[in-house]
C-alpha cells in the first residue's frame, strides 16, 4: 500500500498551474488603460481584472512600468499591422500616405489610451524597445522617401508623423471647438502635406 505522507510529498511536488499568463496580463493592462487612463493602470487593477493578487503578477512581468512598456509594445505591434495593411509596400506613394493617416486616425479614435500612451512622452523605462519603434517608423519612412526622396525621408517622416499624430490628439481630446466638418480638414491636411513632400 502506498504510503499517504509520500503521495502528498508528491502532490506538492509539481508545481499549480498559474492563474494567468503575460499575455493576458498584458490584454487586461490594455483594457484598463482604455477604461481607467494612465494614472488608473496599477499592478492593483490590472490583477483584480485578471482574477488574481496584485503579488501573482510579479511571476509575469517585473513591475508597473516594464507592464506600461509591454503595453505599449503590444499596442505600436497593433498599428504596425494596420499601417501595412492600409499602406501596403507596392502603393501609390500618395494614397499610401492618405491610407495611412487615416488607419492611424481610425487608431487614436478607437483606442485612445494607447494612442496617447505611444505619442506621448514618458520614463524611458516605460516606452518600447528601438527594434519595435523602428519597425513601427518603417512605413511611414517608406512612403516619405518616395514622396520626398532619400537625402530627405527622415524629415519628410517627421513632418508626416508629428502632423498626423498633433491633428488626431487634439480631434480625441474634443480641441476642434469651431465646428465644420473635421473629416474634411484631416483630408485636406493629408493632401496639402503630400503635396508640400512632393515639391522636391
Amino acid at each position: 500500500m502506498a504510503n499517504v505522507n509520500s503521495l502528498a510529498d508528491d502532490r506538492t511536488a509539481v508545481p499549480a498551474p498559474s492563474r494567468t499568463s503575460r499575455a493576458a496580463i498584458v490584454r487586461a493592462a490594455a483594457e484598463t488603460l482604455e477604461a481607467e487612463g494612465l494614472h488608473g493602470l496599477t499592478m492593483q487593477s490590472v490583477a483584480a481584472r485578471v482574477g488574481v493578487r496584485p503579488p501573482s503578477l510579479y511571476k509575469h512581468v517585473d513591475g508597473r512600468d516594464a507592464l506600461v512598456r509591454l503595453v505599449a509594445e503590444a499596442a505600436v505591434g497593433d498599428l504596425i499591422a494596420l499601417l501595412a495593411a492600409a499602406a501596403p509596400e507596392d502603393s501609390e506613394p500618395r494614397g499610401a500616405l492618405h491610407a495611412a493617416a487615416a488607419a492611424l486616425r481610425t487608431f487614436g479614435k478607437d483606442r485612445p489610451g494607447a494612442f496617447r500612451l505611444i505619442f506621448s512622452p514618458g520614463p524611458p523605462s516605460t516606452r518600447p524597445g528601438p527594434d519595435v519603434a523602428l519597425l513601427a517608423v518603417a512605413p511611414v519612412l517608406r512612403i516619405a522617401t518616395e514622396l520626398a526622396g532619400p537625402d530627405d525621408a527622415l524629415e519628410a517622416a517627421r513632418t508626416i508623423t508629428a502632423w498626423a499624430s498633433g491633428f488626431i490628439a487634439m480631434e480625441i481630446a474634443g480641441a476642434f471647438g469651431l465646428g465644420g466638418d473635421v473629416d474634411r480638414a484631416f483630408d485636406y491636411g493629408t493632401a496639402r502635406i503630400a503635396d508640400a513632400l512632393s515639391r522636391r
